[in-house]
């Protein structure tokens, strides 16, 4: 059975001829891998984010809310 290669091994015969777009790439799939082994499950996406917190502002109009902290602005030193 054949010795696994070293991480720097690794590195010179496949990954520094690279270019520095595949390296990016490279990385970005060794990230993605890391985060999924680390929790289990697949990173999060920003957009799961959406609505979050909306409940606060039930009853505000927005534009009363505006127009608000546009006074406070007129107001301070």
């Amino acid at each position: 059975m054949a010795t696994p290669l070293t991480v720097e091994e690794l590195y010179e015969r496949y990954i520094r001829m690279l270019t520095p777009q595949q390296k990016i790439h490279l990385l970005a799939k060794i990230a993605e891998e890391l985060a999924k082994s680390h929790t289990g499950e697949k990173p999060q996406s920003i957009l799961d984010l959406h609505g979050l917190g909306a409940e606060i502002w039930h009853g505000i109009d927005p534009q009363e809310y505006i127009d608000q902290l546009r006074s406070e602005w007129d107001h301070r030193p």
